[in-house]
């Protein structure tokens, strides 16, 4: 059932409470497909919308404020979920969102009530689905977060700016292609346009001498795009919930789930209308068709009797902001050396399966039979040891209050940006892409390296390719938090580990609500017990679920493709020849003496049929050719 008796009181309750106080923000949603959509102006489509519409609505909350949100799951045959990315979920991790991570799925034609207090946070957020890549057709939307005290910039306007990536076909069709041994590279689908505010070539109408707060968020889920603006500048002031010094530039280069806030300032000259640009980072595709359009104009209006601007060009997108050196508006000295370093490489590989799979530390994620959380909730003192969580659920298990150094090595050769959950981090050391360079170059502890004095912090941070990164964070909001790529396919393809923050914490000072109790009941869930759902002996994993097992020796991901072309030209071979068998070859016999060297007796037919082509056709022979054209 949609929702039950018990939670339309709760949400009867909280409309009063909303009417009296304006502080409570109560909504009722229902998640499904709605037909009749067509983003980008080109393709219509189903879209994932709320209560029969698309797109979902943008959120403005106060610090503090209250959040109630009754998700109703109407899709017939899916899951789904709801994640709040950059709150931090203090004391409430239960409402963090990850499937199996912090939460089960909703089933469908059930429903979660999401309730929390928003944390002591302000800048631009956004929710999504944490299910099924839901979000990447149209399951998301802006989270703005308005400070109670005065804003420390000035500005006379705010704007929200969501761009994203679009693809035509559905997630879930483009998942059974792309999670396939037929694809034993992992090359990620190509999207078909980009969209700037849910549409393509939008018209941004502004009026003169005017500062602009533009909230921009990347919503897509995979490609970072590169945003610049004719005879106009950004001045960043926020990036991910965080304040930082003013930073003026002519371009930003945002990926999957940042966010930027701007001071966009217009002109007194209102005669002229300018371009605001969208390009693909396509340094991200593994192929660019042909009829794909790299860049994407959208246009800042002055004037709407004047013509719209034509595509605005750069010299290079190599002068984009570089956001390591973005210093937070409060200082916050960079943490000593850390109490616990956990060093990970990304590696994308085949298994047995043949289908290309992504890796930290040669583990891809792996769902548990119980949620993260329910085996903390459950362990009791067991609960340290990150055996009980899993072979594949990659948990590290941290203390609380201590300085965590994550190190991630990138053996990739593309970019991934990578989603902390639960926190923001500071940016202690982020290397140069050494993408031509013939080995992955890894952190080396030895090289003389100093750090910031003031980091800049924030939840989402790139890796360039065959390099890497470190970030700190203290160990001050126990939880189950996840640590992945943003980059939806890659999440598909396993990459993510686990965070158990705390765990002694976690069990004094938490319960699980009754919706999110029944969220696992009515999905068949358990809710006790290790990842193998054994509650008897939680260091006994037999039963958990696990990856494939590995390719036998001297497989590669270029063997399998080579092995799959192989396979595949053999069977067009065999089907050519079958076509060519039985085909009605004229001059047949002409070839086959030719192919023989019979070359006189050839001579001698060519002569007879030119004669008999010099004889007028008889009735028969006539008929007989015209029903051969016919």
């Amino acid at each position: 059932m949609i929702f039950d008796r018990k939670q339309a009181s709760l949400l009867v309750a909280s409309a009063f409470a909303a009417v009296a106080s304006a502080k409570t923000h109560s909504y009722n949603w229902t998640a499904s497909w709605v037909d009749g959509y067509n983003p980008d102006g080109l393709f219509e489509r189903p879209v994932i919308g709320v209560n029969g519409e698309w797109p979902w609505p943008d959120l403005k909350v106060k610090k503090g404020d209250r959040v109630e949100i009754l998700l109703n799951n109407g899709f017939e045959t899916s899951n789904t979920s709801l994640h709040f990315h950059g709150l931090f979920q203090r004391d409430n991790t239960q409402m963090d969102g990850p499937p199996y991570v912090t939460q089960c799925p909703i089933a469908p034609g059930e429903s979660m009530l999401y309730n929390f207090t928003v944390p002591d946070q302000v800048g631009s957020f956004w929710y999504h689905s944490h299910s099924e890549s839901q979000y990447g057709d149209g399951m998301r939307a802006a989270f703005i977060i308005e400070d109670t005290e005065d804003y420390p910039y000035d500005y006379d306007e705010e704007v929200i700016l969501t761009v994203a990536e679009w693809y035509h076909k559905d997630v879930k069709t483009l998942t059974k292609d792309f999670m396939n041994r037929y694809n034993p590279t992992g090359a990620e689908p190509i999207p078909q346009n980009l969209l700037f505010n849910n549409t393509r070539n939008n018209s941004w109408v502004v009026q003169p001498d005017t500062t602009y707060l533009v909230h921009i968020i990347n919503v897509g889920a995979f490609v970072s795009q590169y945003l610049y603006m004719e005879d106009h500048t950004f001045t960043v002031v926020e990036i991910d919930g965080i304040y930082v010094e003013k930073n003026e530039t002519e371009m930003l280069y945002i990926t999957v789930a940042q966010r930027y806030t701007v001071l966009i300032t217009t002109k007194s000259d209102t005669s002229k209308n300018y371009a605001f640009m969208q390009k693909f980072d396509d340094d991200m595709l593994d192929t660019i068709p042909g009829d794909l359009l790299l860049n994407s104009t959208n246009y800042i209006v002055y004037n709407e009797t004047a013509d719209l601007p034509t595509e605005y060009f750069v010299d290079s997108i190599d002068d984009f902001l570089d956001d390591f050196y973005l210093e937070p508006l409060t200082k916050e000295a960079a943490y000593d050396e850390p109490d616990y370093q956990i060093v990970i490489d990304v590696a994308m590989d085949n298994l047995g399966d043949g289908v290309n799979y992504a890796f930290f530390n040669n583990i891809t994620w792996i769902a548990p039979k119980v949620p993260t959380l329910t085996t903390v909730m459950s362990a009791g003192e067991d609960a340290t040891n990150p055996l009980v969580y899993g072979n594949n659920v990659n948990a590290f298990v941290l203390e609380k209050d201590e300085v965590i150094e994550i190190v991630l090595n990138n053996q990739d050769t593309g970019k991934h940006p990578f989603h902390l959950h639960g926190h923001v981090f500071q940016v202690i050391e982020r290397a140069q892409d050494y993408g031509d360079e013939a080995v992955p170059v890894a952190y080396n502890e030895s090289a003389p390296y100093d750090a910031p004095e003031y980091p800049m912090r924030r939840d989402v941070l790139y890796v360039r390719p065959q390099s890497y990164f470190r970030i700190r964070f203290k160990a001050d909001n126990p939880g189950v938090w996840f640590f992945h790529c943003h980059i939806e396919w890659h999440l598909t393809q396993g990459l993510a580990i686990v965070l158990i923050e705390d765990p002694e914490g976690i069990q004094a000072n938490q319960t699980l609500s009754e919706s999110w109790l029944n969220a696992c009941k009515t999905n068949n869930i358990p809710t006790v017990g290790n990842a193998a759902a054994n509650s008897q002996d939680y260091l006994d994993l037999s039963g958990e679920n696990k990856q494939h097992k590995a390719l036998p020796a001297g497989f590669t991901a270029r063997g399998i493709v080579a092995l799959v072309f192989s396979c595949i030209t053999g069977v067009l071979g065999c089907i050519f020849i079958g076509v060519y068998g039985m085909a009605d070859i004229p001059d047949i016999d002409q070839r086959i003496a030719m192919d023989l060297g019979a070359e006189d007796a050839l001579l001698e037919d060519d002569e007879e049929e030119e004669e008999e082509s010099s004889a007028p056709e008889t009735g028969a022979s006539a008929s007989e050719g015209a029903s051969k054209t016919n």
